[in-house]
């Protein structure tokens, strides 16, 4: 999804949105090549917004199983392409969902704001497995969502989450502060989640 930004305490960090595993297929599908080869590498994608009327149906559904397969060239010319979007000048953000732009795979870019150089890193087939008791309260916005950005106060401090790399191997580890931010927006991507859904059960348990 587009990007959030997140004020947490002093820091203001933009995020992308979003996917936990589903059902397995055999890759993209026909429309969605079309979508990933009608430009190069390096070119950004369009980013859908809830604001229009398809773009919004797209992004309430759930993405489905990528096999990592290191010699897919459609792969990895999406995985480029993502990227390429993510960290375009006219968006700049610190994460990004594959539904954010038309793909409904999972797959997400999350910049590292918890490592040296502050790395971009891609993950196929991501999953949350276990959230902190411990939550953080966080400002989030959304390029999917224009114009508009609140705060949260259920994102988990810490979280522990699986996925696969694009070399085809299955990995885990605990992210936590900013960067589990990141990692919980964007795997809500993948899942049809947005975060004015948090907001609202929020505000239904405040009532």
């Amino acid at each position: 999804m587009n990007r959030i930004v997140i004020i947490v305490l002093f820091g203001i960090f933009l995020i992308g949105c979003s996917g936990s595993k589903n059902l397995k297929t055999d890759g993209f599908s026909r429309e969605e090549k079309q979508l990933i080869l009608n430009a190069d590498s390096l070119k950004a994608m369009r980013v859908y917004k809830i604001t229009n009327n398809s773009d919004s149906l797209l992004l309430r559904k759930k993405s489905t199983y990528i096999k990592p397969d290191p010699n897919d060239k459609v792969l990895q010319q999406f995985v480029k392409r993502l990227y390429a979007t993510v960290t375009d000048s006219m968006s700049m953000g610190v994460g990004i969902a594959a539904p954010q732009v038309g793909v409904l795979k999972n797959i997400i870019w999350v910049q590292r704001l918890d490592k040296d150089n502050l790395p971009f890193e891609v993950y196929l087939n991501p999953k949350i497995v276990k959230y902190s008791e411990g939550t953080q309260t966080v400002r989030e916005g959304c390029l999917s969502i224009p114009d508009r950005s609140e705060t949260l106060n259920s994102r988990s401090q810490e979280i522990k989450i699986e996925y696969d790399t694009m070399q085809d191997e299955h990995q885990s580890e605990s992210v936590e502060g900013f960067t589990a931010v990141i990692f919980q927006h964007e795997i809500d991507h993948l899942n049809g989640i947005l975060y004015l859904d948090h907001l609202e059960r929020e505000m239904k348990n405040a009532n």
